[in-house]
């Protein structure tokens, strides 16, 4: 009897040795993951002619602090290394190289700009670091083919523009288009994105493509060409400074389409306000985001968890401030993609968990505004709400609308 139970007891323990062994086999960690941290690498604008997004890594990096107050991800703390890079692609590479080599981060995450961005493109791809939810609209960063290590965030402006030609075949189905955009990549994302939805009608709906440089001092004479085609539609694709200038123009001229403006210059203190808000009155965008200073959601739970966080950990911050929302909204995503990614804190799991969210909705999306990614498709966010300025502020209307093509 006494050898039975000698027996049971060696089998016992064999046994706990092994599941002991597996759970420590479970674990896995790339560099920059441990037991007891996560190193999260980042380079934003804090100077230079972009440091007005500075604030994003600002709001991250004090959203990391309230998530480590609360006992960090799973267990681990996380390390928040954010550098600056004055967005000047020779800084970015520096600091990448350093954040990866130096610093040994896990990961690299929304770091700002489509020029500084592209620059280490390659380089992370080749090194298989995640550059995740990188912080620029441009549609190159959803490409898993070809950079599987790299992902974008926010709606990118091929997504906007979708949304905009569905709008514009809904409200106006026999609308006279003229597009104004700004002579690269990013006014011929939305060229090619009013495109996607018109299809072969767009040669007979667009009247018109005037393009501008950013090295003009004035664009009036385009905004009278354009007012001579016709057109009833106004797609406005424009950096604050000439779309404030549009603005104007088109009210010298008296010149009333329906007028849409890209999300990227709808600043009321940088444009509707410079432009004259009287002229200004009733353009139209499209928009994700809630703004913190609009009282429509005061009683909305997600923004009362947000103005909670502002209140202990950015305390005197500036509520009108949209990029407070959106740099909220990235890092709750990123902490989703880590809690996901439980204690397999590879590279490689961290992309696959990255992309593979299901419906996450952050809490300063729009309600209805949910993310969802897959393995061929990195492009978190594809649906926005129309808006329109109206007594000067932007208001919601009509349905969430989606950026698929066809239907």
């Amino acid at each position: 009897m006494p050898n039975k139970r000698l027996t049971l007891l060696a089998a016992a323990t064999a046994f706990a040795v092994l599941a002991t062994q597996s759970a420590f086999a479970q674990k896995k960690y790339d560099a920059g993951a441990s037991d007891t941290e996560i190193k999260i690498g980042n380079v934003d604008a804090y100077s230079g002619p972009a440091s007005a997004y500075g604030i994003i890594g600002k709001v991250e990096g004090a959203y990391f602090k309230m998530v480590n107050d609360r006992g960090g991800i799973n267990g681990r703390k996380i390390d928040w290394i954010s550098y600056d890079d004055g967005y000047s692609p020779p800084r970015t590479v520096e600091q990448i190289r350093k954040l990866i080599e130096s610093d040994e981060v896990l990961l690299v995450f929304n770091a700002l700009g489509t020029p500084t961005q592209s620059a280490v493109r390659k380089y992370q791809n080749e090194k298989k670091v995640p550059q995740l939810f990188v912080a620029t609209g441009a549609s190159k960063w959803n490409d898993p083919k070809d950079f599987p290590w790299s992902m974008g965030y926010q709606p990118s402006y091929r997504v906007e523009a979708r949304i905009f030609a569905k709008y514009i075949l809904k409200a106006k189905p026999n609308a006279k288009v003229a597009v104004f955009y700004q002579n690269d990549d990013f006014g011929k994302d939305y060229i090619a994105g009013l495109k996607d939805i018109f299809g072969a009608k767009a040669s007979s709906i667009i009247v018109a493509e005037e393009s501008y440089e950013t090295t003009e001092p004035s664009i009036d004479s385009h905004i009278v060409k354009l007012k001579d085609t016709g057109a009833d539609v106004l797609v406005d694709i424009t950096t604050p400074k000439f779309a404030a200038q549009t603005i104007k123009k088109m009210a010298e001229l008296q010149w009333k389409p329906m007028h849409l403006l890209t999300d990227v210059s709808i600043s009321i203190g940088a444009v509707m306000k410079p432009a004259g808000l009287e002229a200004s009155e009733g353009i139209l965008t499209a928009g994700y985001l809630k703004d913190a200073s609009d009282p429509q959601w005061k009683d909305d739970a997600g923004m009362k968890k947000f103005l909670a966080f502002i209140d202990k950990y950015m305390p005197g911050a500036n509520l009108a401030e949209l990029n407070l929302a959106y740099g909220y909204s990235a890092a709750q995503t990123m902490e989703q993609v880590l809690k996901q990614a439980g204690d397999n804190l590879t590279r490689e799991n961290v992309m696959k968990q990255a992309a593979s969210l299901k419906d996450f909705a952050p809490d300063t999306l729009i309600p209805g505004i949910k993310i969802n990614t897959s393995a061929t498709d990195f492009a978190p966010i594809k649906q926005l709400k129309m808006m329109q300025f109206k007594n000067g502020k932007w208001d919601f209307f009509g349905d969430i609308i989606g950026a698929e093509t066809g239907g």
